[in-house]
């Protein structure tokens, strides 16, 4: 079966093809520090051919989940240590999603601060779970030029960070809305000048972050993940499937590790095809997520299409996915209300295959 056989990304050796796809999962410690139980729930998945760990605040003030993950201080980067070492001690490779949350934060998880965006245009779509409850999101302080080098500059330190953490590598999370997705996408960038306007300026940021992370890591430890046709958010663009081609050429002119690209719309709203022009542009691990069953991937991977495919759900329920896989056997079914609540039911109880 193509989906279980190796892959070689870079110089990382996958096991398989497997791969899990970046889950919030809200179970940070005081302080936005991983702890024991997030040790505990990504060892339980080290068979995965490669971890791709949950959107992680690059740096400070940015919060848009309440408790995620950071990667800014020191007990931040001691706490993904624990979590590094659990799942090398398995076997396991694991790479980090630096993230920053753009419009998406909130002042109530933020110290009172406004959350920034390319253009001063608020999420309407959705509500952000906050301290208070559910609350409508604000409306963004538009950027300045002059503060995006500061950005750059804190995707290069949290590269860096996670290096010291033990990952065997980072994502630079340009999807589903966030900062980098948003002035990718022209439906929430209307600047103009260096950073709007044309597909080359509104990619830049993203590029200048991406350059930041090889700068630390080497292009062959860095990956990208990309939403184009996600409306979740509030985001659409008029032609997906040229930034896709765009950021496609641009990932294989670098050389990455990977590029992981959403290819649907978690709405339902957007349709189109961006994983055709993804593969025509890009020769690195081209990674699917979305929707996959093992039966359609095997089929994707074997035609060429894919190299691997990202799962999400499926993995957050079966721990154990590649091994149920490979034998055929029924997969658990995840629970959805226990997808962000704090403590170990429905992150590290489900239960792994009888005699595994």
């Amino acid at each position: 079966m193509k989906l279980l056989s190796s892959l070689q990304v870079g110089p990382i050796t996958l096991s398989n093809r497997v791969l899990m796809a970046p889950l919030t999962r809200c179970r940070a410690e005081a302080g936005h520090v991983p702890g024991e139980l997030m040790a505990e729930y990504y060892s339980q998945r080290a068979s995965a051919g490669l971890i791709i760990a949950e959107a992680t605040m690059a740096m400070e003030g940015n919060s848009a989940f309440w408790a995620e993950p950071g990667i800014y201080s020191e007990a931040q980067v001691s706490g993904w240590k624990k979590v590094t070492d659990a799942v090398h001690a398995k076997g396991g490779k694991i790479v980090l999603q630096i993230w920053h949350g753009g419009r998406a934060c909130h002042p109530l998880m933020n110290n009172g601060v406004q959350p920034v965006a390319p253009s001063a245009i608020p999420i309407t779509n959705d509500m952000v779970h906050t301290p208070n409850g559910k609350v409508p999101y604000e409306t963004p302080r538009e950027l300045r030029d002059d503060d995006l080098p500061g950005i750059v500059d804190g995707f290069r330190k949290a590269a860096e960070n996670a290096k010291r953490a033990g990952f065997d590598g980072v994502e630079l999370h340009g999807a589903n809305g966030y900062l980098l997705d948003e002035f990718l996408r022209d439906g929430s960038n209307k600047r103009t000048g260096p950073y709007g306007g044309s597909i080359e300026n509104r990619a830049r940021l993203m590029l200048e972050a991406v350059d930041a992370a090889i700068s630390v890591w080497g292009a062959s430890r860095v990956g990208l993940r990309i939403s184009p046709l996600n409306s979740y958010n509030s985001m659409i663009d008029s032609d997906p499937v040229a930034i896709t081609t765009y950021i496609a050429q641009q990932a294989q002119k670098r050389g990455l590790a990977f590029l992981h690209v959403m290819r649907a719309d978690f709405l339902g709203e957007q349709k189109g095809d961006v994983l055709t022009p993804a593969r025509a542009e890009f020769k690195g691990a081209l990674i699917g997520n979305m929707g996959y069953k093992a039966e359609e991937a095997e089929a994707a991977i074997s035609a060429g299409q894919l190299d691997a495919v990202a799962f999400g759900v499926p993995f957050l329920a079966n721990p154990d996915l590649p091994a149920r896989i490979a034998a055929g056997a029924p997969l658990n079914r995840a629970r959805p209300d226990r997808f962000y609540t704090p403590g170990a039911e429905g992150y590290t109880d489900y239960p792994f295959m009888e005699g595994a």
